[in-house]
C-alpha cells in the first residue's frame, strides 16, 4: 500500500439493512474525505458521504470516536479501514 495511506480505523460492526458500517477512529476523519475498505477477500475505496454518532449527521470525527458511515459495499467486523 502506498506510503501516503493513513490507518484510519477498524469496522467493529456492520448494519446491512441501512448499508452502515460502524468504524472506530484511529485519527480524525471529515465528510467528503476519501477511504480505502480492506477485508480478507476483497478492498474498495470510497468517498464519505455520510457519518453519524447516536444516530446524529456529523460532518468531523475525531480520534476515538466510533461513528457510522454509508458503505457502498458490505463490510465485515475486523476490516481495516485507510484514509487515502
Amino acid at each position: 500500500m502506498d506510503e501516503k495511506v493513513k490507518k484510519l480505523g477498524k469496522v467493529t460492526h456492520y448494519f446491512p439493512h441501512v448499508n452502515a458500517g460502524i468504524i472506530k477512529l484511529e485519527s480524525p476523519l471529515k465528510t467528503g474525505d476519501t477511504i480505502r475498505i480492506k477485508g480478507n477477500e476483497y478492498e474498495f475505496t470510497q468517498k464519505v458521504t455520510s457519518m453519524q454518532v447516536d444516530h446524529k449527521a456529523i460532518t468531523e470525527a475525531k480520534k476515538g470516536d466510533e461513528i457510522g458511515v454509508q458503505v457502498d459495499q458490505k463490510v465485515h467486523e475486523g476490516d481495516e479501514v485507510y484514509l487515502l
